[in-house]
Parts: structure tokens; C-alpha cells; sequence
């Protein structure tokens, strides 16, 4: 099936703006908090709640991507998320809060149905550009949703993002409704089958297991990176508001114009190419952002330019995993993207959890050291797969076509 460029950018937005609902809430935490009268910490959770619901969605609703038509899926699920946010906007204390947004954490999981799914409409050799492209409008919408929240929240109060948010998903239901090809569901499975094979495939397939091993440390470390951000910048050390950490999300969010240039590098030098260089990019953001604890204009600079640098490095090792795991099973994308993302969000969620631990106990260094810790993890694993794959005297598959690039 040829997929015309356009339907691949309305595409890419859907991405943005279905994943920005589990990132809005990182700037406005501090807004939270002072409205309903908790400490900064505990409005945190609203954000590591939303990423928990994620990573539960992924595990029981993306693989119905392979079972059911894509269109009418896309939609529902879209509406569902848009009726979650109305809820947490009229929420009246934290609690309530935090379980709206789980509940739309696990239904905004549009993006992840997307993905595979335009893997399978296009060729073979352009499928990292096409990924990258997606992935561009997902990190935008990572990273945009900061800036929109925290402007929005500073001049309205935290719930208004809430309501804008749910407006535009609803909008964007109403284009998908036309826009989204027509697909053939590639099984019949039963959803209980469907649900037990992400397991089965982390078993069956190595290199599904060690990208999702790379995504998850890394994506905990942006993860701790981001959440602790918001309590740096609106604490004493800057004395800011949210709207800060807004703008800090818009210089960011220059990051989304990386992830093309990785999938095409992807494409041609294979992803374990990529996936170095994101991990040593990873590292560097951590030893970059080190100095911002002093505060003043200098800080300010160095968290951009740091933030950029660790999106830049996140986003580009998304697409050399998504790369990776899109090329081992054709008819069964959609369930190896839900092993694969939701060991990502459970790795991004426990770095929120630790992130804000630890900012309490040693401070915005002690983040940083987390974040090249977690970096590191993912490298030494790396490189003892490029060791023996190179001892390794018989290769196949996709492992042997990888050969072919080396990092």
C-alpha cells in the first residue's frame, strides 16, 4: 500500500498530540500543588500515575492493533482519553487527581498503535525514515505540551491545559475518522492470546529484549530528568514559575527535527549505529547539566542546553529500537511495540519515582549522576552485544544484516 506523505504527517501529529497528555503535567506540578495545598513532591505523582497508566495501556490495549480495524480503534480510544482529561480538570483533591490521570494514561496509548501500523504501509527501506518522521511529531508533542501547560497554567490555573487538551483530542478524533487508512486486522487471535504473546516474544526474540533494556534506562533517566526539572526551576535556587519550564520545553523541542536524520542514518548504517551514539549522547547531556544546580542566567542556559542534548539522545535511540523490533516479526508489530514500550514506560515511571527521591536526598547532582548511571547500564549492555557479535562466527536474520553496519 503507498502511503501519501501528508497522511504520514497528520499521522505524526496524532502522535504529538496523543502522547502530550502524559507530559502536560510535568511544568504544572508546582501549580498543583499550591492550588490544592500538597507538597511538590506528592503533585509529582500526577505525573508518574499518568506514565504507570501508560505503560498498562500499552500492555492491554496496543495489541489489540493487530486483532482490530485501526481506524474505528484509533477514534475510540481518542475520545476515551478526551473524556479522562475533562475528569481530571473538575478533580477536587490529589487522589482524585492522580487517578484521573491513570485512567488516561491507559487510553491515550494512540501513538503506539499508530507506529507499527504505518511500519506495515510502507517499504522495507524506508521504514526508519517513516518512523523517524512519527517519532519527530511524538517528541513534539512531548515537549510542546510543556510549553503549552505551563503557559496555559500560569495564566488560567492548572486546570485549564486540562480542558484545552481535551478539545483538541476530541478535534483530532474527528480528522482521524477520515484520515486513518483501512486496514486488515493481520490476526484473529483471541485477546487473551494477544495479551500473552508480548511475553512469549521477549522470550523468543534477543534483540527485542536488549532495545527494550536501552529504552528503559535512558527513558528513566529523561524521565527523572524532566519531573525533578519543574522542582529546580520553581524552587529557591531559580524562583520561577511554570511558565519556565515551558520555555525550556519549546527549546527542546528542537530535538524533534533529530529523529528523521537518525532514521535515515538508521536505515543506512543499521541501528546499533544509533543506538551508540545515543548512549554516549545520554552520558554527556548527565556531565553538561551538572552545573545548572547554581542557578542563575548561566544555569538557565546550561539546563537547554542539556535538555536538548539528552532529547536529542533519548528520541534518536527510540528510533533505532523501533527500528530494531519493527524488522523481526512483519504480522506481529503491534504486540512486539507493546513489549518494547511498555518495558520503556515502566522504566520512565520508576524514573520519575526515583528522580524526585532523589532531588529530595542529594539534590539536582545527584540527579544528573541517576541519569548517567542509567545511561551507563544500557552502554556497558550494548557493548558486550557488539563483542560477541563480532566473536560470534555464524550470524542470521535481521543480526546478520546489522553485521553488515558496525558501530
Amino acid at each position: 500500500m503507498s502511503v501519501p506523505r501528508w497522511v504520514i504527517l497528520v499521522l505524526s501529529l496524532a502522535c504529538g498530540v496523543g502522547v502530550s497528555t502524559i507530559y502536560f503535567p510535568q511544568a504544572i506540578s508546582s501549580l498543583v500543588a499550591a492550588d490544592l495545598g500538597v507538597s511538590t513532591g506528592s503533585a509529582a505523582l500526577v505525573v508518574t500515575a499518568a506514565q504507570f497508566g501508560y505503560a498498562a495501556g500499552i500492555f492491554l490495549l496496543v495489541p489489540l492493533g493487530d486483532r482490530l480495524p485501526h481506524r474505528p480503534l484509533i477514534v475510540t480510544l481518542l475520545v476515551l482519553t478526551a473524556a479522562g482529561l475533562l475528569a481530571a480538570s473538575a478533580a477536587p483533591s490529589l487522589p482524585l487527581l492522580v487517578a484521573a490521570s491513570a485512567v488516561t494514561g491507559v487510553t491515550t496509548v494512540v501513538p503506539q498503535i499508530i507506529i507499527p501500523m504505518a511500519a506495515g504501509l510502507v517499504p522495507a527501506e524506508r521504514r526508519g525514515a517513516v518512523t523517524g518522521t512519527l517519532l519527530s511529531g511524538l517528541i513534539g508533542g512531548i515537549l510542546l505540551a510543556r510549553t503549552f501547560s505551563g503557559t496555559l497554567g500560569e495564566r488560567f490555573g492548572w486546570r485549564a491545559p486540562y480542558v484545552v487538551a481535551a478539545v483538541i483530542v476530541l478535534a483530532l478524533a474527528a480528522i482521524l475518522s477520515r484520515v486513518v487508512p483501512v486496514t486488515t486486522p493481520s490476526t484473529r487471535h483471541s485477546y487473551p492470546s494477544l495479551i500473552a504473546a508480548p511475553l512469549s516474544l521477549l522470550r523468543a526474540e534477543p534483540d527485542l529484549r536488549r532495545s527494550c533494556l536501552y529504552q528503559a534506562t535512558v527513558f528513566a533517566g529523561f524521565s527523572a530528568a524532566w519531573t525533578t526539572l519543574t522542582l529546580l526551576v520553581t524552587g529557591p535556587t531559580y524562583g520561577m514559575g511554570a511558565q519556565t519550564v515551558g520555555v525550556l520545553g519549546l527549546v527542546g523541542a528542537a530535538s524533534m527535527f533529530s529523529t528523521p536524520l537518525a532514521g535515515r542514518l538508521a536505515d543506512r548504517r543499521g541501528p546499533d549505529t544509533v543506538t551508540l551514539l545515543a548512549m554516549l549522547g545520554t552520558i554527556a547531556s548527565a556531565a553538561v547539566l551538572v552545573p545548572a544546580y547554581r542557578g542563575g542566567t548561566t544555569g538557565l542556559l546550561v539546563l537547554a542546553a542539556g535538555m536538548l542534548l539528552l532529547d536529542v539522545a533519548v528520541q534518536s535511540g527510540q528510533v533505532a529500537n523501533q527500528a530494531r523490533i519493527f524488522a523481526l516479526r512483519p504480522e506481529a508489530r503491534a504486540r512486539i511495540n507493546t513489549a518494547y514500550m511498555t518495558c520503556a514506560f515502566l522504566g520512565g515511571s520508576a524514573g520519575s519515582w526515583l528522580g524526585v527521591r532523589t532531588y529530595d536526598r542529594f539534590g539536582w547532582r545527584g540527579v544528573t549522576g541517576l541519569v548517567a548511571a542509567l545511561a551507563v547500564m544500557g552502554l556497558g549492555r550494548h557493548l558486550r552485544h557488539v563483542y560477541q557479535r563480532r566473536r560470534r562466527p555464524d550470524r542470521s536474520g535481521f543480526e546478520k544484516r546489522e553485521a553488515t553496519h558496525r558501530p
